[in-house]
């Protein structure tokens, strides 16, 4: 089957783009609004960057109603924000965070979630998390204010705070970390199955 993209219907092309580019890392975003409320939101569509210099990027994809999230007004208006890395014991919390909450109330309080304060930020990151990636707001591009359209964000990152637990011999240890990621629809994965392949030498 071969399909245009120019002619698709917009939930089409979310659903292929969402099942077929899988499994997705989770970017669980701190941030303080102007007046103070510290608002969560998890986002799917996120990765490095680079790494010399470190950067992270996520991409806030516009909600049918055309409007900016929370995320991003914060991130606009005080440039800090802390990426929380979401394992499976706080999947429900997560997911608790993805609700439509107004801008005055806190998804950290409605989730029943604790913070944690880092020495870079006055934004705090989410109690409980194995790794907080505290951030600096670097570039911000918007794709189209299109409802289902997108803007990609890049974010210096100032420092980490990871739990003792996880370094091993000055590393993060992977397979103490244990992570979701995002399919399609409403599915989540794990990665506690896992295997390795030795990057190849050249052939020549």
């Amino acid at each position: 089957m071969l399909l245009d993209s120019t002619t698709l219907d917009t939930r089409l092309a979310y659903q292929l783009l969402t099942h077929a580019v899988s499994p997705r890392p989770i970017a669980w975003i701190s941030t303080r609004s102007p007046a103070g409320v510290v608002n969560l939101a998890p986002f799917s569509f996120f990765t490095v960057a680079s790494i010399n210099p470190p950067v992270l990027l996520f991409t806030q994809v516009n909600p049918r109603d055309s409007h900016t999230k929370d995320t991003l007004h914060n991130l606009q208006a005080n440039g800090e924000c802390v990426v929380n890395i979401v394992t499976h014991a706080q999947a429900e919390a997560m997911n608790q965070s993805c609700a439509p909450y107004p801008p005055d109330v806190s998804e950290l309080a409605a989730a029943g979630l604790g913070t944690t304060v880092l020495p870079w930020l006055e934004v705090p990151g989410v109690a409980g998390a194995p790794i907080h990636i505290a951030c600096r707001l670097r570039q911000q591009l918007q794709i189209s204010p299109a409802a289902q359209s997108g803007t990609v964000v890049l974010l210096d990152v100032l420092g980490f705070a990871i739990d003792d637990q996880l370094m091993q011999n000055g590393q993060l240890c992977a397979e103490q970390l244990d992570v979701i990621g995002k399919m399609g629809a409403d599915s989540y994965c794990t990665t506690r199955q896992r295997f390795e392949l030795a990057r190849p030498a050249h052939p020549g």
